[in-house]
């Protein structure tokens, strides 16, 4: 049985994604996207490490989500995050973009975006959390079936404000994130 939210005994394990775990986040991205990323697309992203982050989220040795970041100048965007169904709702959104966004920081990134899903509610409000707001859409950005994309962004992370905002998300999650293999 999969652990809940409220699990304090879940460990979540955050690693820069490598080949070895495309399978995994093939397996996901055909679950959630109707139009999933290519292998060769993925890997040829993970080839540019000069301006991408990809990490994975593990729970023992399965890969339950992943997501990445692309950062150019001083705005970073984010490209994709998914999570397993099994084990959405269980916090691994929330770890996957904190560290994304720590990625984004480190990198001096002074604001961030993303496009979602205009039907995508769940996701819209985990991104708000995170102090993105809406700013315009993209009309038929979608090619599966033309639905319209939302486009957020996260200005000043770079403030107090912002620190404040991502500590009182990093408490709000249970259980235990490791991270490895990141650059303090």
């Amino acid at each position: 049985m999969a652990a809940r939210l409220e699990d304090p005994d879940l460990t979540v394990v955050l690693t820069p994604m490598r080949r070895r775990h495309l399978r995994g986040v093939l397996r996901i991205e055909g679950q959630v996207y109707p139009r999933p990323w290519s292998p060769g697309l993925f890997a040829g992203e993970l080839t540019l490490t000069d301006s991408r982050v990809y990490v994975v989220a593990r729970i023992g040795a399965a890969v339950a989500g992943y997501g990445g970041l692309m950062a150019v100048a001083d705005d970073g965007h984010i490209t994709t995050i998914a999570v397993d169904p099994a084990w959405q709702r269980h916090g691994l959104g929330s770890r996957l973009l904190l560290q994304l966004v720590d990625s984004a920081l480190a990198r001096g990134v002074e604001q961030l975006t993303l496009e979602v899903r205009a039907s995508n509610r769940p996701a819209q409000e985990l991104y708000r959390r995170f102090g993105f707001a809406p700013a315009g859409v993209r009309r038929g950005y979608y090619a599966d079936n033309g639905e319209d994309a939302l486009v957020m962004w996260a200005h000043d992370v770079r403030t107090d404000a912002y620190s404040e905002r991502l500590a009182a998300i990093r408490e709000g999650v249970t259980g235990t994130t490791v991270v490895e293999g990141f650059d303090p």
